[in-house]
Formats: structure tokens, C-alpha cells, sequence
């Protein structure tokens, strides 16, 4: 149900899809599909408590792209289930909108078994450019599997940092392809001594 002021905005943005100026059309636009968005919360919501699994992670990707604090509160309940594909989304979700209230849900999923949920894990703390992001990704560039440790460069690499490029540089002797291929990226990306 749309309240006064959600369709008093979508009256006034409508005519704008149709304005000369290109950025007003595309802004108006923005502004009609998050307010899409916000109108089908509550739907995506119940789909995410009565749907079958893979409505539940259809569900969850939708909340990443609603975005806002409310979606938080499912996401994080969901990066805690077990199923391992639900877990499996929302860590890749909550990382995505890389919201404070989510690190932690990201750092326990570095602790699960399974290691596609740590290399999620790995991948979200990656879009928290932090020293807790980076002191608990560390680690993971000895995992010598040519994964986790693939994972943790390219992570790193977003975070940036003085301090990574010597362990970078140790991973281009990896026996593993996709290892120095992450370690050659994530070099790439780290910003250059001043």
C-alpha cells in the first residue's frame, strides 16, 4: 500500500522521465525504482519468511537492491542460518551495501567450514576499507589453497594499504594460477608510495 507522500513524489518524478536534460531523466528514474523498491519491502519480506529456498535467495538479492537500514535486520538473520545458500547470499548482499552494522555478520562468516562461505566472507570484507577488515584478512593470504588466498589479495587490494604490498608481492610465487593472477590484480590496485 503506497502512502501520501511515496505517491505525491511518484506523481511529481513521472513527468521527469520525459525532461529534455538527460541527467533529469535519469535521476527521476533512480528516484521512481527506489521507491519501487521501498513499496515492496513488506512483499519481499514475506517472501523471505514463506518462500521455498530458492524464493528465500531470489528474496535476499532483492533486499540488496531495496538497500536502506530496514533490509539489514533479515540479511544478518540470514548470513546466520544454516543452509549454506541462503548464508551464501546474504554475506554476498550485506558485503555489497557494505553497511557498519553488517561487519560483524561478515566477520563470523570468516570462522564457518564451508570454505565458499569464508571466500564470501573474504570478498564482502573487502568493501570495508578498515584496519579490523584488514587485520582479519591477513591471515587468510597464507591459506596456500589457491582460493582463500586468492580471495584475501583481491579483498585487500580494494582495502588498500602501505603495509600489504610485500605480502602481495610473496604471492606472485604461488604454484597456483588463480593466486598470482589475484596477487598481480591486487597490486594493480593498491595505491602507490607517495
Amino acid at each position: 500500500m503506497e502512502s501520501n507522500a511515496t505517491g505525491k513524489r511518484r506523481e511529481r518524478l513521472v513527468p521527469l522521465l520525459k525532461d529534455p536534460a538527460g541527467d533529469v531523466r535519469e535521476a527521476a528514474a533512480a528516484a521512481l525504482e527506489r521507491l519501487e523498491g521501498i513499496g515492496s519491502f513488506a512483499e519481499v519480506a514475506e517472501l523471505l519468511k514463506k518462500g521455498d529456498r530458492g524464493t528465500k535467495v531470489k528474496a535476499i538479492y532483492a533486499l540488496g537492491k531495496i538497500g536502506g537500514e530496514r533490509v539489514l535486520p533479515p540479511l544478518i538473520y540470514c548470513a546466520s542460518r544454516p543452509e549454506e545458500d541462503i548464508k551464501s547470499a546474504a554475506i554476498e548482499v550485506l558485503g555489497a551495501l557494505g553497511h557498519p552494522r553488517a561487519f560483524p555478520a561478515l566477520a563470523q562468516g570468516l570462522q564457518e567450514t564451508s570454505t565458499a562461505i569464508r571466500a564470501k566472507a573474504i570478498a564482502a570484507l573487502g568493501n570495508y576499507p578498515t584496519p579490523e577488515a584488514t587485520r582479519l584478512l591477513i591471515p587468510f593470504l597464507d591459506a596456500g589453497d589457491g582460493f582463500l588466498d586468492a580471495e584475501a589479495a583481491l579483498a585487500l587490494g580494494r582495502i588498500g594499504g602501505p603495509d600489504l604490498e610485500e605480502r602481495l608481492l610473496a604471492l606472485l610465487d604461488s604454484p597456483h594460477p588463480q593466486t598470482r593472477q589475484a596477487a598481480a590484480t591486487a597490486l594493480g590496485m593498491l595505491p602507490l608510495p607517495e
